[in-house]
């Protein structure tokens, strides 16, 4: 198939597992050629046969967001092969083992700050060429969790309150020029990640991650 078949480009930075993972599988048979961005490649091509299960394409990519020359040499590529970008959809994220404030181990407190803050940071001016020069115009998707607060998430609730604050002020600068920046909390889904933080949570009460990804989709 050639590239230009592709009517729609979707980067989805966070791809490996969870919501990212069931966002790239939802978009792929509905049209969208889907960049899927992870650390692990085992999980990405575990993903990739699930897409192609469903007839649907991806590229995939095993990077760490958190290595800005990896980021450059992603965004290049992508301006390279198909020249922009319809959907950014960011779900990557770290959280730290949980952990009262002032024991926070330093390893995990820069990591955090490296993944939840710097990468987006960093990811916002390199993606936003690419998705003004979409067709249409683009959409980038952040996503909130509100289950970021409380006892022992400080550096995770910190680091995502500040990403949270970035991507807000994003969407406010474009909300007349583009891109559409969407702000969108998700609801609590079964994730490894939660199940760290909330052991022994009915996990039957959760909302399964395809459901979630498919609400998130009908908001692009």
């Amino acid at each position: 198939m050639s590239d230009t078949t592709y009517r729609k480009i979707a980067l989805v930075t966070g791809a490996s597992r969870g919501l990212g993972a069931a966002l790239a599988e939802h978009l792929a048979p509905a049209g969208w050629h889907v960049v899927a961005l992870g650390r692990t490649m085992g999980a990405l091509e575990e993903l990739d046969d699930r897409i192609k299960a469903r007839g649907g394409t991806a590229t995939l990519a095993a990077l760490d967001i958190t290595i800005d020359d990896a980021m450059r040499h992603l965004c290049r590529d992508i301006h390279d092969r198909w020249g922009h970008l319809d959907l950014w959809a960011h779900t990557a994220i770290h959280a730290p083992p949980m952990s009262p404030a002032d024991h926070v181990a330093l390893k995990d407190w820069e990591r955090c700050v490296a993944t939840n803050i710097r990468a987006p940071g960093v990811l916002i001016p390199m993606v936003s060429p690419l998705l003004a020069a979409a067709p249409q115009r683009a959409t980038a998707l952040l996503v909130d969790d509100p289950a970021a607060t409380g006892k022992f998430m400080g550096a995770y609730g910190a680091s995502k309150a500040a990403q949270m604050a970035l991507a807000r002020a994003w969407q406010a600068e474009c909300a007349r020029t583009g891109p559409r920046v969407l702000v969108e909390a998700a609801a609590p889904m079964p994730t490894a990640t939660r199940a760290r933080f909330f052991p022994g949570e009915n996990r039957d009460a959760l909302t399964p991650c395809a459901v979630e990804a498919a609400r998130l989709a009908a908001l692009i």
